[in-house]
């Protein structure tokens, strides 16, 4: 049993930044979460990829890779949303334990991405596509209601640090991951135009929607995606 292969020091790069993300966040130095979950992503992207490429895959890495996880894209953001959620009721002078009380529904977010990532690795269904909104979407989508919120991006952070808001944030992601949705992924058995029509034509408007948008684009493009997932059986892309 090979423990250090490229895949699985790719998950543990994962992991690594997932827990530096944690201690940012939890010292309220939200600012630094993004380029650490970016660099979660990234090692996350090409441990499946470096593991289909070098024909690794091993039950380990599965277990590995969900494990990190967990920590990178479950409790990272339920941790972004709790945070927000603190120093909203915090700035209305709550009780430490109202505060924590009130704060504490976005940790359902980990619970659920935990579910999420469990069904994964016994759902045969999903070895091309997804059954539910992946954990990293989910995280994205996170992220970049973060980075709207910090950089006040349209006048948006009024709407964004309100509770109904994040609220409804957490109850939607939390059913979208362990929903019977399918979701279209990103594994590209080639790279030609057939048979990837719907994800460069996804790539191209996500793209379009970044150079215009900046980060307000996050939340939408994952909102999209999901969009997208939902018309794929109708357009046939």
């Amino acid at each position: 049993m090979q423990l250090f292969s490229i895949p699985n020091i790719l998950t543990l790069i994962n992991l690594f930044f997932g827990c530096i993300a944690l201690v940012f966040a939890f010292n309220f130095n939200l600012a630094l979460v993004p380029y650490c979950i970016l660099v979660s992503l990234i090692a996350d992207f090409f441990d499946g990829f470096s593991a289909r490429a070098f024909k690794t895959n091993s039950e380990l890495g599965k277990q590995l890779d969900s494990l990190a996880d967990v920590v990178s894209f479950g409790v990272v953001p339920a941790i972004v949303l709790f945070q927000l959620l603190w120093q909203y009721f915090e700035s209305t002078n709550t009780t430490e334990w109202r505060q924590l009380i009130f704060s504490a529904p976005a940790l359902l977010i980990a619970l659920f991405a935990a579910l999420r990532l469990a069904k994964f690795n016994i759902d045969t269904r999903q070895s091309d596509g997804f059954i539910g909104l992946a954990t990293p979407a989910s995280t994205i989508f996170v992220i970049g209601i973060l980075l709207i919120f910090l950089a006040n991006s349209f006048n948006l952070s009024d709407v964004i640090f309100k509770p109904l808001f994040l609220y409804s944030v957490t109850a939607a992601l939390c059913y979208l991951m362990i929903s019977e949705i399918p979701m279209f992924s990103f594994k590209f058995k080639s790279y030609g135009w057939k048979g990837n029509e719907l994800r460069y034509f996804f790539l191209l408007v996500s793209a379009i929607l970044l150079a215009l948008l900046n980060v307000v684009a996050i939340p939408i493009i994952i909102v999209l995606y999901i969009l997208f997932s939902l018309l794929k059986p109708i357009i046939k892309l």
